[in-house]
């Protein structure tokens, strides 16, 4: 193998690897079900039930870079019990004691407090069956200075803060602690926003649904999947090591080094040397990595009492890009199959392995409704966030509209006519032949009048390269007049896959669209 194939196999391997480490959306969802019914079960208290209780992921389950356990470790979901009361009014003692009473009011919660008093923050439930499954409870309240918190952070990012339960700071006079799950994981978002919507986008089409009806954690972005990379990395090179980094300082390194890199070995290369040039350094030597969303938290705190925590990270930063390049430069497959064991553990790794061997279909363009008959989840996303990258070329214009907050997605029907013979053809199926004229019929029946109809025409390929404008890639009103600009009339000129799409536009914003629809030509 070359250099590039080297590299090129290790990639494909990396995206294979991260689908074992991901934790399927059926858990996901197990996970919600199970935080609302506790929810639901503190709500119906009367002693908590003045307090309105709402409940939120937090962590890895809320920024979807959460990964399988390893061995028989259980899967361990943090989640917020935030209540509508005010730090002027209840201790963090009577607080966490208020939660923990009402769980052990509830004859199964009861049994699962593990340990029954409740530990340093939260109250934690054991489930007992075959999920190995803990659910984190943390007891918290709205924190009223949010605004001086986040003075450099967006409002609607910093409004989220919270006041959380911590038994070390009972008897001392250091106020409550602070946090700001919620915050974190809309900066998170925002850090991948590219690359999510993508992906999510993808999905919506491939399912003929709204972007607006694809839950974040059936989609995975270059981002998360490094994150989970990195973890796992961590796991394996350092087990229970006290000292090990911690999973909030890789992810927060991570998102701000992250500048929406296309794929996962793209991110790898990228962003990880640019972690250990975003670790901070003071005048008075300490380390400092300020939470995102609060400034003045600094994620490496414990650096400077506990100086060996500080040598293990950089030091496994070094083992990462070591161990990265090692696997690009395999010389065999039995010496990567060796060393991505070695890293990533060998159940993982063998699986991954296996998968990469076997043939897989290499996506063309939008997913259709068969072809997910055999993909699920996680999977699924990935494939639509690689095909993603398909329309991501220079000559497309950008939406010069801001979306509307839900964008309905138009079904486009095409047909296509020569030496007069016409029939309909299908979104990127079976190349046309030159000389054909198409029809594209947009429906936009369910959207209320008035609005205006524009068109994009995207070509690729080396002769509409050669045409003087033969790219296209303009957004342009409607050009013929059928049913308020909802039908467009083209005709296949250059060999290629080129696509277009219809956008409606309603009061300056963009309330529909179709997605882009693929015509091959022979």
């Amino acid at each position: 193998m070359s250099s590039n194939d080297n590299r090129l196999e290790t990639a494909r391997i990396l995206e294979t690897l991260a689908d074992e480490l991901d934790v399927s959306p059926a858990k996901y969802e197990e996970a919600e079900k199970r935080y609302k019914a506790v929810c639901e079960w503190l709500a119906d208290g009367v002693e908590l039930a003045k307090y309105n209780p709402q409940m939120y992921p937090q962590g890895s389950f809320a920024l979807g870079t959460a990964n399988r356990p390893i061995g028989e470790d259980q899967f361990d979901v943090d989640a917020v019990c935030l209540l509508s009361e005010s730090a002027k009014n209840i201790t963090q003692k009577e607080l966490k004691r208020k939660v923990g009473d009402r769980l052990k009011e509830h004859e199964t919660y009861k049994r699962m407090l593990r340990p029954p008093e409740g530990g340093r923050r939260c109250w934690t439930l054991e489930y007992a069956d075959a999920s190995k499954f803990h659910l984190d409870v943390l007891p918290a309240i709205p924190d009223p200075l949010w605004a001086s918190v986040g003075a450099h952070v967006p409002e609607e990012w910093a409004k989220h803060a919270i006041l959380i339960t911590d038994k070390t700071t009972w008897d001392r006079a250091v106020g409550w602690p602070r946090s700001n799950p919620p915050g974190y994981a809309s900066w998170f978002k925002y850090q991948m926003r590219v690359r999510l919507e993508e992906a999510k986008r993808m999905v919506a089409m491939a399912k003929a649904a709204s972007i607006a009806d694809i839950p974040d954690y059936q989609v995975r972005t270059p981002l998360q999947r490094l994150v989970q990379i990195l973890k796992r990395h961590r796991d394996i090179r350092y087990g229970g090591n006290d000292d090990r980094p911690i999973s909030i300082i890789i992810t927060t390194l991570a998102g701000l080094a992250y500048s929406n890199e296309a794929d996962l070995a793209e991110a790898m290369e990228s962003v990880v040397p640019k972690m250990r040039r975003l670790v901070q350094r003071r005048d008075d030597g300490a380390y400092w990595i300020p939470n995102p969303v609060n400034p003045a938290e600094n994620f490496a705190d414990k650096w400077a009492a506990e100086p060996e925590k500080a040598r293990v990270f950089f030091e496994w930063l070094d083992a990462v890009e070591r161990d990265h390049q090692a696997l690009v430069k395999a010389s065999s497959p039995r010496e990567r199959q060796r060393r991505l064991e070695e890293t990533f553990g060998t159940r993982d790794a063998s699986a991954a392995l296996r998968k990469a061997a076997a043939p897989t279909p290499s996506p063309s363009g939008i997913l259709t409704g068969a072809a997910l008959a055999g993909l699920a989840g996680a999977a699924l996303a990935t494939i639509a966030a690689r095909a993603a990258s398909r329309f991501n070329v220079s000559h497309r214009e950008h939406l010069a509209w801001p979306m509307a907050h839900s964008v309905a997605r138009i079904p486009l029907r095409a047909t296509y006519r020569r030496n007069g013979s016409g029939k309909d053809f299908s979104n990127d199926s079976a190349p046309l032949p030159k000389g054909s004229d198409l029809m594209f019929y947009a429906d936009g029946s369910s959207i209320p009048s008035p609005f205006d109809v524009y068109w994009q025409v995207v070509n690729t390929g080396a002769e509409a390269a050669a045409v003087p404008g033969g790219l296209r890639g303009q957004i342009n009103p409607a050009s013929s007049a059928g049913r308020g600009g909802l039908i467009q009339k083209e005709a296949t000129a250059y060999s290629g896959s080129h696509w277009i799409e219809c956008f409606v536009v309603q009061n300056g914003r963009c309330i529909a669209r179709s997605g882009e629809f693929v015509v091959n030509i022979q």
